[in-house]
């Protein structure tokens, strides 16, 4: 359902008229409007206000029904297994290498992915 319609649908089975929403959310009348007709994707602070004037929570402006969906079953990892990256001194390095890499060209990315393939595929213990 696009979002204009489920808050015309609330906004009309809670019987309140658009100047009543333009009073709840300090937004202007035709802002409502064209935001219920399609025309503009309202932001996510002014759906949190038109939720608010609905007096519903803000979840319910994007599907129907009075719980949230059930989450998909989804691979679990174990308590105590941290992933890669997410603290101390390997998200520093992830960090700066997401910097360095936003900064480098299409081209110097793509030779840097090659080259990472490479090494992870050629894994050859080295002689001295």
């Amino acid at each position: 359902m696009i979002i204009g319609d489920r808050l015309r649908q609330m906004r009309e089975e809670k019987k309140l008229s658009q100047g009543d929403m333009e009073e709840r959310t300090g937004l202007f009348r035709c802002y409502v409007s064209r935001v219920e007709n399609g025309h503009t994707v309202p932001a996510i602070e002014t759906l949190e206000k038109m939720a608010r004037a609905l007096e519903v929570p803000m979840y319910q402006l994007f599907y129907d029904g009075d719980e949230p969906p059930k989450l998909p079953n989804l691979p679990k990892r174990k308590s105590d297994e941290i992933a890669w990256g997410s603290f101390g001194k390997e998200a520093r390095y992830l960090s700066k290498l997401r910097r360095v890499l936003g900064k480098a060209n299409e081209q110097d990315r793509k030779l840097i992915m090659q080259l990472a393939q490479k090494m992870r595929t050629t894994k050859k213990p080295r002689s001295n």
